[in-house]
Protein backbone atom coordinates (compact mmCIF):
# COMPACT_ATOMS: atom_id res chain seq x y z
CA UNK A 1 0.00 0.00 0.00
CA UNK A 2 1.35 3.53 -0.85
CA UNK A 3 2.24 5.45 2.42
CA UNK A 4 1.02 9.10 2.94
CA UNK A 5 2.67 11.44 1.10
CA UNK A 6 3.71 13.84 3.76
CA UNK A 7 5.16 10.61 5.64
CA UNK A 8 2.45 10.40 8.49
CA UNK A 9 1.86 14.10 9.23
CA UNK A 10 -2.03 15.20 9.90
CA UNK A 11 -3.84 15.39 7.00
CA UNK A 12 -3.29 18.94 5.30
CA UNK A 13 -5.66 18.79 1.98
CA UNK A 14 -9.54 19.77 2.38
CA UNK A 15 -12.50 19.38 0.46
CA UNK A 16 -11.86 23.50 -1.12
CA UNK A 17 -8.03 22.99 -1.48
CA UNK A 18 -8.67 19.41 -3.58
CA UNK A 19 -11.01 21.10 -5.36
CA UNK A 20 -8.97 23.85 -6.10
CA UNK A 21 -6.60 21.36 -7.33
CA UNK A 22 -8.41 19.27 -9.98
CA UNK A 23 -10.15 22.97 -11.17
CA UNK A 24 -6.65 24.54 -11.40
CA UNK A 25 -4.45 21.54 -12.91
CA UNK A 26 -7.43 21.71 -16.20
CA UNK A 27 -8.17 24.76 -16.44
CA UNK A 28 -4.75 26.54 -16.74
CA UNK A 29 -2.17 26.49 -20.16
CA UNK A 30 -4.84 24.29 -22.03
CA UNK A 31 -7.44 26.80 -21.78
CA UNK A 32 -4.92 30.03 -22.99
CA UNK A 33 -3.64 28.60 -25.79
CA UNK A 34 -5.77 25.81 -26.76
CA UNK A 35 -7.82 28.53 -28.87
CA UNK A 36 -4.93 28.91 -31.18
CA UNK A 37 -4.15 25.09 -31.74
CA UNK A 38 -7.99 24.63 -32.94
CA UNK A 39 -8.00 28.03 -35.33
CA UNK A 40 -6.90 26.01 -38.66
CA UNK A 41 -10.13 23.79 -37.51
CA UNK A 42 -12.95 27.01 -37.21
CA UNK A 43 -16.24 25.62 -35.46
CA UNK A 44 -15.86 21.85 -36.81
CA UNK A 45 -13.92 22.26 -33.68
CA UNK A 46 -17.06 21.59 -32.00
CA UNK A 47 -17.41 17.89 -32.75
CA UNK A 48 -14.04 17.90 -30.13
CA UNK A 49 -15.44 19.59 -27.55
CA UNK A 50 -18.32 17.65 -27.14
CA UNK A 51 -16.29 14.34 -27.55
CA UNK A 52 -14.04 15.35 -25.14
CA UNK A 53 -16.38 16.53 -22.44
CA UNK A 54 -18.38 13.40 -22.80
CA UNK A 55 -15.10 11.65 -22.23
CA UNK A 56 -14.05 13.36 -19.37
CA UNK A 57 -17.21 13.18 -17.28
CA UNK A 58 -16.76 9.15 -17.50
CA UNK A 59 -13.31 9.02 -16.63
CA UNK A 60 -14.07 11.75 -13.62
CA UNK A 61 -17.11 9.64 -12.74
CA UNK A 62 -14.39 6.47 -12.94
CA UNK A 63 -11.50 8.34 -10.60
CA UNK A 64 -14.38 9.65 -8.14
CA UNK A 65 -15.71 5.52 -7.64
CA UNK A 66 -11.57 4.31 -7.40
CA UNK A 67 -10.87 7.02 -4.52
CA UNK A 68 -14.06 5.75 -2.86
CA UNK A 69 -13.09 1.87 -3.21
CA UNK A 70 -9.40 2.88 -2.23
CA UNK A 71 -9.34 5.90 -0.45
CA UNK A 72 -5.93 5.56 1.24
CA UNK A 73 -3.80 5.03 -1.82
CA UNK A 74 -1.81 7.74 -2.90
CA UNK A 75 0.00 7.79 -6.51
CA UNK A 76 -3.45 8.69 -8.38
CA UNK A 77 -3.76 6.37 -11.47
CA UNK A 78 -0.64 4.19 -10.65
CA UNK A 79 -2.00 3.72 -7.26
CA UNK A 80 -5.72 1.85 -8.65
CA UNK A 81 -3.56 0.07 -11.14
CA UNK A 82 -0.98 -1.45 -8.47
CA UNK A 83 -3.69 -1.99 -6.87
CA UNK A 84 -5.77 -4.00 -9.24
CA UNK A 85 -3.40 -5.73 -11.27
CA UNK A 86 0.11 -6.04 -9.64
CA UNK A 87 3.71 -4.41 -10.01
CA UNK A 88 4.13 -4.99 -13.56
CA UNK A 89 0.85 -3.01 -15.09
CA UNK A 90 1.49 -0.47 -12.01
CA UNK A 91 4.99 0.31 -13.12
CA UNK A 92 3.46 0.85 -16.82
CA UNK A 93 1.02 3.15 -15.93
CA UNK A 94 3.41 4.98 -13.50
CA UNK A 95 5.65 5.72 -16.01
CA UNK A 96 3.41 6.63 -18.19
CA UNK A 97 1.52 9.03 -16.00
CA UNK A 98 5.31 9.99 -14.91
CA UNK A 99 5.93 10.95 -18.35
CA UNK A 100 2.53 12.62 -18.97
CA UNK A 101 3.60 15.19 -16.08
CA UNK A 102 6.82 16.48 -16.99
CA UNK A 103 5.96 16.38 -20.71
CA UNK A 104 3.01 18.80 -19.71
CA UNK A 105 5.33 21.24 -17.33
CA UNK A 106 6.36 22.75 -20.27
CA UNK A 107 3.69 23.38 -21.80
CA UNK A 108 2.38 25.35 -18.88
CA UNK A 109 5.15 27.15 -18.57
CA UNK A 110 5.50 27.99 -22.05
CA UNK A 111 1.54 29.09 -21.80
CA UNK A 112 2.61 31.53 -19.06
CA UNK A 113 5.61 32.99 -21.06
CA UNK A 114 3.38 33.82 -23.91
CA UNK A 115 1.41 35.83 -21.77
CA UNK A 116 4.19 37.30 -19.72
CA UNK A 117 5.21 38.08 -22.77
CA UNK A 118 2.37 40.18 -24.37
CA UNK A 119 3.06 42.27 -21.04
CA UNK A 120 6.98 42.79 -21.30
CA UNK A 121 7.64 42.03 -24.82
CA UNK A 122 11.57 41.57 -24.43
CA UNK A 123 10.46 38.20 -23.03
CA UNK A 124 10.00 36.90 -26.01
CA UNK A 125 12.09 38.67 -28.20
CA UNK A 126 13.92 35.70 -29.50
CA UNK A 127 13.47 31.94 -29.14
CA UNK A 128 16.07 31.57 -26.56
CA UNK A 129 14.53 33.98 -24.09
CA UNK A 130 11.10 32.56 -24.08
CA UNK A 131 12.99 29.54 -23.32
CA UNK A 132 14.91 31.14 -20.53
CA UNK A 133 11.52 32.71 -19.00
CA UNK A 134 9.78 29.25 -19.05
CA UNK A 135 12.57 27.30 -17.28
CA UNK A 136 12.62 29.78 -15.06
CA UNK A 137 8.76 29.91 -13.88
CA UNK A 138 8.98 26.55 -13.58
CA UNK A 139 11.65 26.69 -11.21
CA UNK A 140 10.19 29.09 -8.92
CA UNK A 141 7.01 26.97 -8.95
CA UNK A 142 9.41 23.97 -7.77
CA UNK A 143 10.74 26.74 -5.24
CA UNK A 144 7.19 26.11 -3.92
CA UNK A 145 6.48 23.12 -3.78
CA UNK A 146 9.77 22.49 -1.95
CA UNK A 147 8.52 24.49 1.25
CA UNK A 148 5.72 22.27 1.47
CA UNK A 149 2.34 21.47 0.39
CA UNK A 150 0.33 23.99 2.86
CA UNK A 151 2.56 26.16 0.63
CA UNK A 152 1.65 24.94 -2.20
CA UNK A 153 -1.80 24.20 -1.77
CA UNK A 154 -2.48 27.76 -0.44
CA UNK A 155 -0.72 28.94 -3.92
CA UNK A 156 -3.20 26.67 -5.60
CA UNK A 157 -6.32 27.67 -3.98
CA UNK A 158 -5.92 31.32 -4.69
CA UNK A 159 -4.67 31.57 -8.14
CA UNK A 160 -7.89 29.34 -8.86
CA UNK A 161 -10.11 31.60 -7.18
CA UNK A 162 -8.73 34.39 -8.95
CA UNK A 163 -8.89 32.58 -12.84
CA UNK A 164 -12.58 30.89 -12.13
CA UNK A 165 -13.92 34.43 -11.60
CA UNK A 166 -12.13 36.05 -14.24
CA UNK A 167 -12.46 33.65 -17.03
CA UNK A 168 -15.98 33.38 -16.26
CA UNK A 169 -16.32 36.82 -16.51
CA UNK A 170 -15.03 36.79 -20.19
CA UNK A 171 -16.84 34.29 -21.26
CA UNK A 172 -20.59 35.55 -20.18
CA UNK A 173 -19.23 39.41 -21.63
CA UNK A 174 -17.08 37.79 -25.27
CA UNK A 175 -20.28 34.92 -25.78
CA UNK A 176 -22.76 37.76 -25.71
CA UNK A 177 -21.18 40.30 -27.97
CA UNK A 178 -22.92 41.53 -30.75
CA UNK A 179 -20.11 43.93 -32.36
CA UNK A 180 -17.75 42.83 -34.86
CA UNK A 181 -17.99 43.44 -39.06
CA UNK A 182 -21.41 42.96 -40.21
CA UNK A 183 -20.31 42.82 -43.81
CA UNK A 184 -17.60 40.29 -43.07
CA UNK A 185 -17.57 37.09 -45.09
CA UNK A 186 -18.72 33.79 -43.10
CA UNK A 187 -16.59 31.95 -41.58
CA UNK A 188 -16.30 28.21 -43.04
CA UNK A 189 -17.46 25.64 -40.53
CA UNK A 190 -14.32 23.05 -41.44
CA UNK A 191 -11.81 25.05 -43.20
CA UNK A 192 -9.29 22.40 -42.44
CA UNK A 193 -10.21 20.81 -45.28
CA UNK A 194 -10.13 17.27 -43.67
CA UNK A 195 -12.80 14.69 -43.25
CA UNK A 196 -15.23 15.69 -40.40
CA UNK A 197 -13.95 12.27 -38.78
CA UNK A 198 -10.33 13.77 -39.07
CA UNK A 199 -10.86 16.67 -37.31
CA UNK A 200 -12.89 14.92 -34.35
CA UNK A 201 -10.06 12.76 -33.56
CA UNK A 202 -7.68 15.43 -33.65
CA UNK A 203 -9.69 18.07 -32.05
CA UNK A 204 -10.72 15.49 -29.65
CA UNK A 205 -7.33 14.56 -28.77
CA UNK A 206 -6.74 18.13 -28.50
CA UNK A 207 -9.22 19.45 -26.37
CA UNK A 208 -8.99 16.59 -24.05
CA UNK A 209 -5.72 18.27 -23.19
CA UNK A 210 -7.82 21.19 -21.28
CA UNK A 211 -9.25 18.33 -19.06
CA UNK A 212 -6.09 16.69 -18.55
CA UNK A 213 -5.97 16.69 -14.12
CA UNK A 214 -8.85 15.42 -13.31
CA UNK A 215 -7.59 12.97 -11.27
CA UNK A 216 -5.63 15.35 -9.69
CA UNK A 217 -6.88 15.00 -6.31
CA UNK A 218 -6.33 11.29 -6.19
CA UNK A 219 -2.85 11.36 -6.53
CA UNK A 220 -2.07 13.45 -2.84
CA UNK A 221 -5.22 11.29 -1.84
CA UNK A 222 -2.94 10.31 1.70
CA UNK A 223 -2.70 14.40 2.55
CA UNK A 224 -6.37 14.55 1.93
CA UNK A 225 -8.68 15.11 4.77
CA UNK A 226 -11.50 12.43 4.95
CA UNK A 227 -10.42 10.74 1.30
CA UNK A 228 -13.35 8.11 0.60
CA UNK A 229 -15.51 11.48 0.84
CA UNK A 230 -13.51 14.43 0.01
CA UNK A 231 -11.60 12.94 -2.90
CA UNK A 232 -15.07 11.92 -5.06
CA UNK A 233 -16.67 15.12 -4.19
CA UNK A 234 -13.67 17.10 -5.49
CA UNK A 235 -12.83 14.93 -8.97
CA UNK A 236 -17.09 15.30 -9.95
CA UNK A 237 -17.26 19.14 -8.74
CA UNK A 238 -13.64 20.22 -10.16
CA UNK A 239 -14.15 18.51 -12.96
CA UNK A 240 -17.71 19.89 -13.66
CA UNK A 241 -16.40 23.67 -12.95
CA UNK A 242 -13.53 23.16 -15.12
CA UNK A 243 -15.72 21.78 -17.96
CA UNK A 244 -17.91 24.79 -18.01
CA UNK A 245 -15.41 27.43 -18.09
CA UNK A 246 -13.02 26.28 -20.79
CA UNK A 247 -15.45 25.67 -23.33
CA UNK A 248 -17.22 29.10 -22.54
CA UNK A 249 -13.87 30.45 -22.40
CA UNK A 250 -12.06 28.72 -25.11
CA UNK A 251 -15.73 29.74 -27.91
CA UNK A 252 -15.55 33.28 -26.67
CA UNK A 253 -12.03 33.90 -28.12
CA UNK A 254 -12.91 31.93 -30.84
CA UNK A 255 -15.63 33.90 -31.79
CA UNK A 256 -14.02 37.25 -31.40
CA UNK A 257 -10.63 36.85 -32.94
CA UNK A 258 -10.00 36.58 -36.71
CA UNK A 259 -8.87 32.59 -37.73
CA UNK A 260 -5.89 34.03 -39.26
CA UNK A 261 -4.40 36.02 -36.27
CA UNK A 262 -5.86 33.26 -33.82
CA UNK A 263 -3.52 30.60 -35.84
CA UNK A 264 -0.70 32.24 -35.14
CA UNK A 265 -1.20 34.31 -31.34
CA UNK A 266 1.24 33.10 -28.51
CA UNK A 267 -1.63 35.42 -26.37
CA UNK A 268 -5.10 34.63 -27.95
CA UNK A 269 -6.92 35.52 -24.82
CA UNK A 270 -5.24 38.87 -24.69
CA UNK A 271 -6.33 39.67 -28.47
CA UNK A 272 -9.78 38.74 -27.93
CA UNK A 273 -10.37 41.67 -24.67
CA UNK A 274 -8.25 43.87 -26.82
CA UNK A 275 -10.74 43.74 -29.54
CA UNK A 276 -13.76 44.03 -27.02
CA UNK A 277 -11.91 46.78 -25.07
CA UNK A 278 -9.25 47.93 -26.03
CA UNK A 279 -5.21 47.47 -25.26
CA UNK A 280 -5.41 48.99 -21.65
CA UNK A 281 -7.75 45.78 -20.78
CA UNK A 282 -5.74 43.38 -22.91
CA UNK A 283 -2.84 43.87 -20.39
CA UNK A 284 -4.72 43.86 -17.41
CA UNK A 285 -6.01 40.30 -18.95
CA UNK A 286 -2.23 39.51 -19.81
CA UNK A 287 -1.23 39.21 -16.00
CA UNK A 288 -4.28 37.61 -15.00
CA UNK A 289 -3.78 34.97 -17.32
CA UNK A 290 -0.34 34.65 -16.58
CA UNK A 291 -0.88 34.67 -13.17
CA UNK A 292 -3.49 31.36 -13.28
CA UNK A 293 -0.95 29.27 -15.61
CA UNK A 294 1.17 30.19 -12.88
CA UNK A 295 -1.53 28.24 -10.57
CA UNK A 296 -1.73 25.62 -13.02
CA UNK A 297 1.82 25.09 -12.83
CA UNK A 298 2.18 24.98 -9.46
CA UNK A 299 -0.56 22.46 -8.88
CA UNK A 300 1.47 20.23 -11.83
CA UNK A 301 4.47 20.25 -10.42
CA UNK A 302 3.16 19.27 -6.96
CA UNK A 303 2.50 16.08 -8.81
CA UNK A 304 6.12 15.62 -10.28
CA UNK A 305 6.62 14.72 -6.38
CA UNK A 306 3.77 13.03 -5.15
CA UNK A 307 3.45 10.58 -7.44
CA UNK A 308 7.38 9.21 -7.70
CA UNK A 309 6.75 8.84 -4.15
CA UNK A 310 4.37 6.98 -3.96
CA UNK A 311 5.85 4.40 -6.28
CA UNK A 312 9.22 4.52 -4.97
CA UNK A 313 7.61 3.82 -1.43
CA UNK A 314 6.05 0.17 -3.28
CA UNK A 315 9.64 -0.55 -4.95
CA UNK A 316 9.04 0.36 -7.93
CA UNK A 317 11.08 3.56 -8.66
CA UNK A 318 14.76 4.33 -6.88
CA UNK A 319 14.94 4.42 -3.23
CA UNK A 320 15.91 8.21 -4.30
CA UNK A 321 12.41 9.30 -4.89
CA UNK A 322 10.50 7.73 -1.34
CA UNK A 323 12.95 10.30 0.78
CA UNK A 324 11.45 13.41 2.39
CA UNK A 325 12.88 16.42 4.15
CA UNK A 326 11.65 17.87 7.51
CA UNK A 327 9.07 19.73 5.54
CA UNK A 328 7.41 16.46 4.50
CA UNK A 329 8.67 17.25 0.87
CA UNK A 330 9.56 14.86 -1.91
CA UNK A 331 12.96 16.67 -2.61
CA UNK A 332 14.28 14.69 -4.91
CA UNK A 333 11.55 14.08 -7.09
CA UNK A 334 10.45 17.53 -7.10
CA UNK A 335 13.77 18.57 -8.58
CA UNK A 336 14.21 15.57 -10.78
CA UNK A 337 11.06 16.35 -12.70
CA UNK A 338 12.59 19.92 -13.19
CA UNK A 339 15.24 19.01 -14.62
CA UNK A 340 13.62 16.64 -17.10
CA UNK A 341 10.88 19.23 -18.03
CA UNK A 342 13.55 21.91 -18.25
CA UNK A 343 15.29 19.67 -21.09
CA UNK A 344 12.37 19.28 -22.83
CA UNK A 345 11.61 23.05 -23.36
CA UNK A 346 15.70 23.05 -24.08
CA UNK A 347 15.10 20.64 -26.86
CA UNK A 348 13.01 22.38 -28.78
CA UNK A 349 13.62 26.29 -27.77
CA UNK A 350 13.94 27.20 -31.47
CA UNK A 351 9.83 25.98 -32.40
CA UNK A 352 7.04 28.22 -32.05
CA UNK A 353 5.65 28.62 -28.88
CA UNK A 354 2.31 27.69 -30.80
CA UNK A 355 4.15 24.79 -32.29
CA UNK A 356 6.16 23.96 -29.07
CA UNK A 357 3.19 23.86 -27.60
CA UNK A 358 0.85 21.64 -29.70
CA UNK A 359 3.42 18.87 -29.56
CA UNK A 360 3.92 19.05 -25.86
CA UNK A 361 0.23 18.48 -25.09
CA UNK A 362 -0.04 15.89 -27.81
CA UNK A 363 2.78 13.87 -26.04
CA UNK A 364 1.30 14.54 -22.72
CA UNK A 365 -2.11 13.79 -23.44
CA UNK A 366 -0.65 10.23 -25.18
CA UNK A 367 0.80 9.69 -22.14
CA UNK A 368 -2.34 10.12 -20.12
CA UNK A 369 -4.57 8.43 -22.02
CA UNK A 370 -2.96 4.73 -21.37
CA UNK A 371 -3.20 5.40 -17.44
CA UNK A 372 -6.53 6.27 -18.33
CA UNK A 373 -7.48 3.34 -20.10
CA UNK A 374 -5.96 1.14 -17.48
CA UNK A 375 -7.71 2.43 -14.54
CA UNK A 376 -10.73 1.88 -16.46
CA UNK A 377 -10.09 -1.44 -16.89
CA UNK A 378 -8.84 -1.68 -12.63
CA UNK A 379 -12.27 -0.40 -11.97
CA UNK A 380 -14.31 -3.09 -14.50
CA UNK A 381 -12.10 -5.38 -11.95
CA UNK A 382 -12.53 -4.38 -8.24
CA UNK A 383 -15.80 -3.09 -8.50
CA UNK A 384 -18.30 -5.08 -6.95
CA UNK A 385 -21.43 -3.02 -5.64
CA UNK A 386 -22.36 -0.64 -8.25
CA UNK A 387 -22.93 -2.61 -11.52
CA UNK A 388 -23.76 0.30 -13.60
CA UNK A 389 -20.48 1.70 -12.97
CA UNK A 390 -19.30 -1.19 -14.96
CA UNK A 391 -21.28 0.09 -17.51
CA UNK A 392 -19.17 3.61 -17.08
CA UNK A 393 -15.83 1.51 -16.38
CA UNK A 394 -16.86 0.05 -19.99
CA UNK A 395 -17.47 3.49 -21.98
CA UNK A 396 -14.90 5.50 -20.14
CA UNK A 397 -12.74 2.51 -21.34
CA UNK A 398 -13.84 2.47 -25.39
CA UNK A 399 -13.39 6.64 -24.87
CA UNK A 400 -9.65 6.16 -24.04
CA UNK A 401 -8.44 4.10 -26.78
CA UNK A 402 -10.14 6.41 -29.35
CA UNK A 403 -8.81 9.06 -28.03
CA UNK A 404 -4.96 7.83 -28.08
CA UNK A 405 -5.10 6.78 -31.59
CA UNK A 406 -6.59 10.28 -32.01
CA UNK A 407 -3.36 11.98 -30.47
CA UNK A 408 -1.49 11.28 -34.22
CA UNK A 409 1.49 8.87 -35.14
CA UNK A 410 4.26 11.25 -33.96
CA UNK A 411 2.96 11.41 -30.51
CA UNK A 412 2.21 7.85 -30.26
CA UNK A 413 6.08 7.46 -31.46
CA UNK A 414 7.55 10.00 -28.96
CA UNK A 415 5.48 8.16 -26.21
CA UNK A 416 6.40 4.66 -26.95
CA UNK A 417 9.77 5.05 -27.28
CA UNK A 418 9.91 6.97 -23.80
CA UNK A 419 7.60 3.96 -22.52
CA UNK A 420 10.60 1.49 -23.52
CA UNK A 421 13.46 3.67 -22.02
CA UNK A 422 11.44 2.38 -18.71
CA UNK A 423 12.02 -0.77 -19.19
CA UNK A 424 15.15 -1.26 -18.00
CA UNK A 425 14.82 1.09 -14.25
CA UNK A 426 12.20 -2.09 -13.92
CA UNK A 427 14.00 -4.73 -14.67
CA UNK A 428 16.83 -3.03 -12.76
CA UNK A 429 14.32 -2.44 -9.42
CA UNK A 430 12.97 -6.14 -10.13
CA UNK A 431 16.37 -7.36 -9.46
CA UNK A 432 17.11 -5.45 -6.29
CA UNK A 433 14.66 -6.92 -4.86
Amino acid sequence: MSAAPDGGAAPSIGLATATALVVGNMVGSGLFLLPSSLAPFGAASALGWIISTIGALLLAAVFARLGQLRPALSGGPYAFAHAAFGDGIGFLVAWCYWISIWSAVPAIAIAFTGYAGSLVPALTATPLRAAGCSVLVLWLCTVFNISGLRTAGGVQLVTTLVKVGALVAFAIVGLAWFGGDANAAPRPFNPSGQSLLGVAMTTSALTLWAFLGLESATVPAGAVRDPARTVPRATLVGTAIAIVVTIGACSAVMRLVPPESLATSGAPFVDAVRLLLGDAAGRVVALVAAITCLGTLNGWVMMLGQLPLAVARDGLFPPLFAQQDANGTPRSGLLFGAVLSSVLVGANYSASLVHLFTWAILLSTAASLLPFLICAAALMRIERGRPWMLAVAAFALVYAAYALVGTGAEALTWGAALLAAGLPLYLWQRRRQ
